[in-house]
């Protein structure tokens, strides 16, 4: 592998504009061999001149590099201590008030709370060593991109000065001769080691182990991805096939369309979401850092694809099962519902096999975003509803599914649906309505967290469009019998109007601040944004118009049902696996738009507080910063009323710390005495 693409495959995405620019500088060497004269036509001086000025300016550039990486690694470095040091300090705490505890004889439950800390502290350090093992990746990758830079110089322009730049400037820089984080890296292994896991460095190492970097996919998961992918489209062939040359009644296989409709749709989600996750990690865009996922234990895009895939074949032999059913002698409507509850047993199954923790980390999400009023919003959970919004086709099919099952009792015969579909004017709406309820809740919970009117209640007001429409939409069918005329309904028109508006609303949303394009600064890259990631302006252009066209499909799909030229299900089931395509496209500009802010922050993993500190208290401690007294303690006001302070109090927890309240992160709840 050509270092260029080692140096690719290696860096770390938030920094990458912090690394040697080796792409740069090679191309700077081939301009000035290509641009220098032919020997044969000119004087050997004029050469010699030639270079010795390419020289002047390729040093300079250089050395305004070997500037940048040595003030980054300096910057980075002095962070690590700072935390490294902070993290000793709550770990000695927490080790100090456990040895209080055990010898003041308190209970068990009291004495476990300093564990649970400990679990706090082992995730911390964890994420902390990760922090190291990135920088000394960073250290090593510049180094040997100089050495192989100017070892390149050397050969194409015939000299010496490049290995005699690196021995006087590469190898006695700050970044190259400090070795502190060599020593972070002991020490935090042997703290890790000692304290928090009692002398054995096996289980420690294994706490702390990095995944390496620019791993490849493991070959016999490559292999299922195409085996079942394969079958899968074997198999769907012969469904339609079956479909088309299938005996039964139109109203049956109507209903049977419904039944198997959403967990199609699940499916095509699950494996787009997986191209998702290989085109974020193809161009850079870290999503296990934006979504703070575990670094060293997450599902890839093949795990995702394959999990789709066995999925989909599960999907075609249930539908070929009830097509099939009276050579099976099955009851047909047994098939679907079998399907819908091996798909919820997979989820829920509480055993830890078949991805435990991504599925348990999915019904916390889950859980987080039904219960949005009540918890703090992170881009995980925000980002989930927005999903759902996509496929709301999905849950009304299934909330059909349930209607179904509870309302027939046939086994073999669907009988009358109309309860569960175009006579339910409230269960339906409120299912429609709970998507947008979830982002509607979640930004005002944002709100309140931050006291930003902008974006949050302007994002409130989006999602609140939805309810109009579907309210307007109800209405409108609910009276659609007392107008012989449609147009007559003033609902029609009250729905018209809320739909436009819904639309518009979300499009511009989608375009200036989900994706954060048609930027004033955009420069070269017209109607985008200064800085893309993707390889060509192409695809953001691709995005803009495929938006617009599916924001406002209904148009075209109202046309169409309203004059009897295609039915209501089919138009739906062609809309709704497009809205599913329109999320897939839009999570890839959202992510990169996430990701482009965090980059300013160079944060490449998660920052972990072992004694948060909620937005309410945040307040309060940096009014009472300029206080003669500072900040105490966060306490009860019965306690506040009672603490006196003492010398200990005063005493600050590290020498001369100047870092933020997010990089100490001191449970100053620790100090009191048990």
């Amino acid at each position: 592998m050509k270092f260029a693409e080692h140096l690719s495959a290696h860096i770390t995405p938030e920094w990458r504009k912090q690394y040697i620019n080796y792409e740069e500088m090679k191309a700077m060497l081939y301009t000035a061999v290509e641009e220098a004269p032919a020997l044969d036509s000119v004087e050997e001086d004029i050469i010699k001149r030639h270079f010795a000025n390419f020289d002047e300016n390729f040093y300079h550039y250089c050395d305004e590099e070997l500037k940048k990486i040595n003030t980054f690694y300096s910057e980075k470095l002095a962070e690590a201590t700072r935390k490294y040091a902070a993290l000793s300090a709550q770990l000695r705490t927490m080790l100090e008030n456990q040895q209080k505890a055990k010898s003041k004889g308190h209970t068990l439950k009291r004495i476990n709370l300093p564990y649970r800390k400990a679990q706090e502290l082992k995730l911390a350090f964890s994420e902390f060593y990760l922090s190291l093992i990135l920088l000394q990746n960073y250290q090593n990758l510049n180094h040997t991109g100089f050495r192989k830079i100017l070892k390149k110089h050397d050969k194409l322009l015939r000299s010496d000065n490049g290995a005699r730049w690196q021995k006087e400037q590469v190898e006695t820089s700050h970044f190259f001769t400090n070795k502190d984080i060599d020593k972070l890296i002991n020490d935090t292994e042997t703290t890790v080691t000692t304290q928090l896991e009692s002398g054995d460095r096996q289980k420690a190492m294994k706490r702390l182990r990095v995944p390496p970097l620019g791993e490849q996919q493991s070959p016999w998961t490559t292999f299922k991805v195409g085996l079942f992918s394969g079958s899968f489209v074997v198999l769907f062939i012969a469904v339609i096939l079956s479909a088309i040359f299938h005996e039964s009644t139109g109203e049956n296989l109507k209903i049977a369309f419904r039944l198997y409709r959403g967990p199609l749709l699940v499916i095509e989600f699950v494996f787009l979401l997986g191209v998702n996750i290989y085109g974020w990690r193809s161009s850079g865009v870290n999503h296990v850092l934006i979504f703070e996922l575990d670094p060293r234990n997450h599902l890839s895009e093949q795990h995702l694809m394959e999990m789709a895939a066995i999925l989909g074949v599960v999907w075609t032999l249930s539908l070929l099962s009830f097509l099939y059913s009276a050579s099976l002698s099955i009851p047909p409507y047994v098939n679907p519902l079998a399907l819908t509850i091996v798909m919820i047993v997979f989820l829920i199954n509480p055993f830890k096999v078949f991805r435990y923790e991504a599925r348990f980390w999915l019904l916390k999400t889950i859980g987080r975003m039904v219960a949005a009023p009540f918890f703090h919003v992170s881009f995980a959970d925000f980002w989930l509803a927005d999903q759902l919004n996509s496929l709301v086709t999905a849950l009304m099919d299934f909330q059909f599914l349930s209607c179904f099952y509870v309302t027939n009792g046939n086994w073999l015969d669907a009988g009358n649906t109309s309860q569960c579909m175009e006579q339910s004017y409230i269960i339906r709406p409120i299912v429609n309505c709970l998507p947008a309820w979830f982002r509607f809740a979640q930004c005002l919970r944002r709100y309140r967290d931050s006291r930003e009117a902008f974006p949050h209640l302007v994002n409130a007001g989006k999602y609140s469009t939805t309810f109009l429409v579907v309210i307007f939409a109800t209405l409108r069918s609910y009276h659609s019998s007392k107008y012989e005329d449609a147009y007559d309904n003033p609902y029609l028109w009250l729905w018209l109007l809320s739909q436009i508006v819904s639309s518009v609303y979300a499009y511009t949303w989608d375009i200036k601040m989900d994706w954060g394009l048609f930027d004033k600064n955009a420069g070269e890259n017209t109607f985008l944004r200064e800085e893309i990631v993707y390889s060509t302006p192409f695809f953001y252009y691709f995005a803009i118009i495929e938006d617009l066209f599916l924001r406002f499909v209904w148009g075209i799909s109202y046309a169409l049902t309203e004059n009897k030229i295609v039915s209501g299900d089919l138009m739906t089931s062609v809309l709704a696996p497009l809205e599913v395509f329109r999320r897939f496209v839009w999570n890839f500009f959202r992510l990169e738009n996430e990701h482009l802010n965090n980059c300013g922050k160079f944060r490449a993993v998660r920052d972990i507080s072992i004694a948060p500190i909620d937005s309410n208290d945040q307040i309060i401690i940096l009014k009472m910063m300029d206080d003669e007294d500072g900040v105490i303690n966060r306490d009860t006001k019965h306690n506040r009323a009672k603490h006196k302070k003492t010398k200990e109090d005063k005493k600050p927890l590290l020498p001369a710390f100047k870092g933020s309240l997010q990089d100490l992160a001191v449970d100053v709840n620790s100090t009191k005495k048990l």
